[in-house]
């Protein structure tokens, strides 16, 4: 898959790369510390902010479509399983 900004393609190839020999050779050998792609995803990341930027896109517009898993477990936590609040009976 392209990165979103064409100029942002070969950043986004050689982070994957970074990533995936970090994910392989590293962390599923039990080292977390994934700090060795960070120069390059850091760049990365840059480059598709830019070409954001340069799209007129917002990642808050992006952003406010999505609910995180962290919102839904504390909006389920208020509610209950049942949908309706804690604390109350159903009385039929």
């Amino acid at each position: 898959m392209n990165s979103i900004g064409d100029d942002c393609n070969e950043l986004k190839k050689q982070y994957d790369a970074c990533f995936n020999n970090w994910f392989s050779e590293r962390f599923l050998k039990g080292e977390t510390d994934d700090s060795v792609c960070a120069p390059i995803f850091k760049v990365y990341q840059e480059c598709v902010k830019r070409a954001m930027r340069e799209q007129k896109i917002e990642l808050r517009e992006i952003e406010s479509d999505y609910t995180t898993a962290s919102e839904f477990d504390n909006n389920n936590s208020a509610t209950g399983s049942s949908g309706k609040p804690q604390g109350s009976q159903n009385k039929s």
